[in-house]
């Protein structure tokens, strides 16, 4: 994928999108501000699906300040002018799903929502920004197929992660974009290991998460921070195609699969992790299938044990186990 510079780096001006209370959005279509004709009518607060609503005048503002909690990714098109990028729109609405939170997107339809495009400066179509704590940074201008577009976003999720962005979106399909929704303040305790953790040093935040462990062996968020800077360490240097690659010519690697898994996890396919561990242990005998099975309930205190899918995993491991 190509990337271009972005013509307004740091804080969006939002000045030129003022106009008097009540007036109509510029270019509305039937179906709510910002609606394009041939696009999914939003529900409450706009919400295409889950993890997806159509930005307008209105909330615009409020998608940005939701970056502070976790991504945003911002797909500008025109159904009209250039149906691929609507198409490409469409592509990121269905993975925005089965990121399942990691990012919120914001479609943006330059045709509906003229003023956006002209705050953010956009020079053309198609265009994915990434909002960081309010900060746009691009990602790509191009049409790409749905596989490649999945490989990718994988590919910066596993980033964030690296740097210490590991929060998601709730589900907007029933509610509003809600203003102020601020992560929790962090625990003391873990202020050294998360500092690490953002450096990109996975190997001090491991030393740091030990340190508690070893203090408390009942800490169970200190056993949690730990599992996932230890997750982090293992994938730090590797490549997804070429461990992709590795795992379909050697199915019987357990480490091959192991790897796979982790970095699964960490691009948010947390079935598609789980599912291959579960795979491993019922292949798998004696030590090899200890080992897989310790690492899938690692995995699973790194996803919590409150989320339904480690209560599925759980359940696919016992049949899998007996």
């Amino acid at each position: 994928m190509t990337q271009r510079p972005f013509s307004r780096p740091g804080a969006i001006d939002l000045s030129s999108l003022k106009r008097p209370a009540g007036a109509p959005a510029p270019g509305s279509a039937p179906g709510g501000p910002g609606a394009a004709p041939g696009a999914p009518s939003g529900g409450e607060g706009g919400a295409v699906a889950p993890y997806a609503l159509t930005v307008d005048e209105q909330n615009f503002q409020t998608v940005l300040e939701s970056s502070r909690t976790a991504p945003v990714l911002l797909v500008f098109f025109s159904r009209t002018r250039m149906p691929e990028s609507g198409q490409l729109a469409d592509d990121l609405a269905e993975l925005s799903s089965e990121f399942e939170g990691r990012f919120l997107l914001g479609l943006v339809d330059i045709d509906a929502t003229p003023q956006i495009a002209q705050a953010m400066q956009i020079p053309s179509i198609p265009l994915v920004v990434a909002v960081l704590d309010g900060r746009p940074m691009p990602l790509f201008q191009d049409v790409v197929p749905l596989e490649e577009l999945r490989a990718a976003l994988t590919q910066v999720m596993q980033q964030l992660v690296a740097q210490g962005v590991t929060t998601r979106h709730q589900p907007r399909s029933a509610a509003p974009v809600v203003e102020g929704d601020d992560e929790p303040a962090l625990d003391p305790r873990f202020a050294a290991a998360e500092d690490a953790i953002a450096s990109g040093d996975a190997a001090a935040a491991v030393a740091e998460y030990e340190k508690l462990v070893a203090a408390n062996p009942a800490d169970a968020e200190a056993a949690v921070g730990l599992a996932r800077a230890k997750l982090l360490q293992r994938t730090a240097d590797a490549d997804l195609n070429a461990a992709r690659a590795a795992a379909a010519a050697a199915p019987e690697d357990v480490d091959a699969q192991l790897l796979v898994a982790d970095l699964d996890l960490l691009g948010g396919h947390v079935d598609d992790a789980f599912a291959r561990l579960i795979d491993v242990v019922r292949r798998t005998a004696g030590d090899e299938r200890e080992r897989a099975r310790q690492h899938l309930v690692e995995l699973f205190g790194v996803v919590g044990t409150s989320d339904p899918r480690v209560a599925r995993g759980r359940q696919q491991l016992a049949s899998a186990l007996f």
